[in-house]
């Protein structure tokens, strides 16, 4: 099935490049000066009517070529039976209880004490605020 996936897609991409090539190279009816004057068929590959047919038809062609494979791609996609899935969080188990020294201590008995800690630095006395600081509401 994947296979078949990519194989599409290389098919609409390159579809997809040619009606773009084709669109470009087409000069529309009166493109140039040189056209109003009769001279637009003379520097055409395919003759004075044949460019127009060829590249018209060559475009026609890529793009029912671009649409078939963009069906194709729907139905492919559409074919692949994946089932309802909740995302990523579905595949995720349920943690399971430590138990032993590891576990969170149920019981009322403190645990042991740490080493002794630092004393506390006293804590710097704030800036008190005068005159018209003051009256402004915080």
């Amino acid at each position: 099935m994947s296979t078949w996936f990519n194989l599409v897609i290389v098919v609409q991409v390159l579809s997809a490049l040619a009606i773009i090539g084709l669109v470009l190279l087409q000069h529309g009816k009166g493109a140039d000066m040189g056209a109003a004057f009769g001279s637009g068929a003379s520097g055409s590959l395919f003759g004075a009517t044949g460019s127009s047919n060829f590249m018209s038809k060559s475009t026609g062609i890529a793009a029912a070529i671009f649409f078939i494979a963009t069906l194709a791609l729907s139905y492919l996609s559409t074919q692949h039976n994946t089932g309802v899935s909740g995302g990523v969080m579905d595949k995720v188990s349920a943690p399971v209880p430590a138990t032993g020294a590891g576990a969170i201590p149920t019981s009322a008995t403190p645990a042991a004490a740490p080493a002794a800690a630092p004393a506390a630095a006293p804590a710097a006395a704030a800036p008190t605020a005068s005159g018209a600081a003051a009256s402004i509401p915080k």
